[in-house]
């Protein structure tokens, strides 16, 4: 993990030949990410907040790629390293896998990918497509996750499978099975909404009623759309967040118990503590002591 001032860049090996990359820029500033990755790689990007520029040619061309938005870069003949410039706000999600690893993938189903065909395999081949909101359930486990480290490896390498699974899964109406209120973008973009005041306020967070008032869906619509989406309830999520943002304040040794425990919404330190203890096993000031 490499902290960029007000942001991060984590890259993790999951497995020989791919590589996760996770980006978070969470300043006022754009940041510039520049990585070697050669021809012998395909590469998936996947924007979940904000918006990213990818820099080709010295910069002489670029593409963008917009939140809940992927970039699939594909070129056997031309390297193509990381020339990123990342917005303000802004996450970025990317898999680096050999085309080699990913050819072992899908080495019976040539013909359903079209960039693996006999004709096509030696081009270059670039796609800009949506997320899914499946596929955005996926990228936000993948952000966000609280493991053993014996079993993380195992669990990021089965949720990357899943990933690039739903990359290429075209039956239209797969997520909709899942959740037909995900069917209606205006419903996505009210539970994201939902996920935005329930950050924004969490030290005091409405509850599930105003919240779902507030946004125009109904309790249903509100609780299982948002489940679909972020693999969590609103107050599950919520949670997993507070305790995330008190891990970090912390490590920066400007706050004490108190007053993160307060910024996050507790009015007692010991109920903050309890809550830390319950969501990393261990209390603030043992973990402090334990990553000095």
């Amino acid at each position: 993990m490499k902290n960029i001032a007000g942001g991060s860049y984590d890259e993790i090996l999951v497995e020989d030949g791919i590589y996760i990359l996770k980006i978070q820029n969470d300043t006022q500033e754009p940041k510039l990410i520049a990585r070697d990755i050669d021809s012998s790689y395909i590469q998936f990007h996947f924007c979940l907040k904000g918006k990213s520029k990818f820099n080709f040619n010295e910069g002489n061309y670029y593409l963008e790629v917009n939140e809940e938005n992927s970039l699939l870069l594909y070129n056997t003949q031309k390297d193509l390293p990381l020339d990123l410039v990342v917005s303000p706000g802004s996450w970025l999600l990317s898999v680096v896998m050999t085309i080699r690893k990913f050819h072992s993938l899908f080495s019976d189903e040539a013909d359903y990918i079209p960039f693996l065909s006999e004709e096509n395999k030696e081009k270059k081949y670039y796609s800009q497509e949506m997320v899914s909101p499946a596929t955005a359930v996926v990228l936000s486990q993948l952000m966000n996750y609280n493991l053993h480290p014996s079993i993380k490896k195992l669990y990021l390498k089965g949720k990357v499978y899943e990933l690039i699974s739903l990359y290429f899964n075209k039956t239209e109406d797969a997520d909709l099975e899942q959740c037909p209120y995900l069917a209606d973008e205006d419903n996505v973009r009210r539970i994201r909404m939902a996920k935005e005041i329930m950050i924004s306020r969490m030290a005091e967070p409405p509850t599930l009623a105003e919240l779902s008032q507030e946004v125009g869906l109904s309790l249903k619509k509100l609780k299982e759309g948002f489940k679909q989406i972020y693999g969590d309830s609103v107050f599950g999520f919520l949670f997993d967040y507070k305790m995330e943002y008190a891990r970090k304040m912390l490590e920066t040794g400007k706050h004490n118990v108190n007053e993160v425990g307060l910024k996050v919404g507790y009015s007692t330190a010991s109920h903050f503590i309890a809550s830390f203890k319950k969501k990393f096993g261990t209390t603030p000031k043992k973990y402090l002591t334990s990553n000095v």
